[in-house]
């Protein structure tokens, strides 16, 4: 069984509306994953880690950037808890031990990081990652990085709700539909269609 985090951040900040932003690979599939979760409001595909005038789909696919394909995640913390997020985008969102890759996809752009917006959200993360790794709930240690959220930059339109767009690219049948199947079967309790 998955381990839950130790300690929930939800129970002690504000009850509105908070951002999360992941990193894991091609944001198709990690947009589609959180867009199917009960108390997420908003999920937006772009890029992280680097600066404004690099954040164009063309340079960051280059791998010369210090972006990351990110999502942001808009969530309610009354009805999703920051850690529920935590649990679904290390077990369902994308394989944290692969070190600047995702599957087929290799580069630095790929790679798995988590951009804190605060020091609560950075020390949940660190502490839940250290409890992953003490379990030794991966057969190789979690490579995941945790770097503070500097920006966050929307990418190009046709990124947009990619998977519900194009749910025939064999792309998306290869690798983002069945992280939706596993969703589904490993937290029926916070899935929604």
């Amino acid at each position: 069984m998955f381990p839950t985090p130790a300690s929930d951040i939800s129970t002690i900040t504000p009850q509105n509306k908070q951002v999360a932003v992941f990193g894991g690979g091609c944001f198709w599939g990690m947009e589609a994953v959180f867009e199917h979760l009960n108390g997420v409001s908003d999920v937006v595909s772009g890029f992280s880690g680097g600066d404004a005038i690099t954040a164009d789909y063309s340079l960051v696919s280059s791998g010369f950037t210090n972006h990351a394909e990110s999502v942001k995640i808009t969530y309610d913390p009354s009805k999703i808890s920051y850690n529920q997020l935590l649990k679904v985008y290390f077990l369902v969102a994308h394989d944290p031990t692969q070190l600047n890759r995702q599957g087929p996809d290799s580069g630095r752009q790929y790679r798995s990081v988590i951009f804190a917006a605060n020091d609560q959200q950075k020390q949940e993360v660190q502490k839940y990652i250290d409890q992953l790794n003490q379990q030794k709930i991966f057969n190789k240690q979690i490579v995941t990085e945790v770097s503070p959220l500097q920006g966050f930059y929307q990418a190009e339109e046709y990124h947009q709700n990619y998977i519900a767009r194009n749910p025939d690219s064999r792309y998306v049948v290869a690798h983002d539909l069945p992280k939706l199947a596993k969703l589904e079967t490993t937290f029926p309790e916070i899935y929604t269609k």
